[in-house]
């Protein structure tokens, strides 16, 4: 599951703008093999008043947590190439409307992870393949199998 929280100030997005940043991440991810109910974007509006980028109050940032626990990168390479990723991803939420952005990821280990009181199946399993199809978690079986009974 990535996890977003998008901590801007009140007025940075429309509810429109909002849709699109969510729809662009979770492409992002059903890009790359995952279900898109996995993926969770949470807009956090901050007051300048609350919101300081070097000691000073910030009017025109957007910071970014974001958590990776349904996969990870595995070497400095890849969490290079997935850090490029999600600059370019967010750039034109961002950048290329003026705005000063910072991001970090997190990567939570996957076995502190449930969904809808299930565990996920393994990476590139049959259940994991099926979770994608329905877009909903399904229970399954030992190996990432799903059981002849489940629909």
């Amino acid at each position: 599951m990535p996890l977003w929280h998008v901590y801007h100030p009140p007025g940075t997005y429309t509810p429109q703008q909002k849709q699109q940043l969510a729809d662009d991440i979770a492409g992002f991810y059903t890009g790359r093999g995952l279900p898109k109910f996995y993926v969770v974007t949470l807009f956090h509006e901050i007051d300048a008043s609350s919101f300081y980028v070097g000691g000073e109050p910030s009017r025109n940032a957007v910071r970014f947590v974001i958590e990776h626990i349904a996969r990870h990168a595995e070497d400095p390479a890849g969490r290079k190439r997935t850090g490029e990723a999600l600059a370019r991803l967010l750039a034109p939420h961002t950048k290329d409307r003026g705005l000063y952005y910072e991001f970090h990821v997190d990567e939570t280990p996957r076995d502190l992870w449930m969904t809808d009181g299930i565990a996920p199946p393994p990476s590139g399993s049959e259940a994991e393949r099926h979770w994608v199809r329905e877009n909903r978690p399904i229970p399954y079986g030992p190996d990432g199998e799903r059981p002849p009974t489940a629909s």
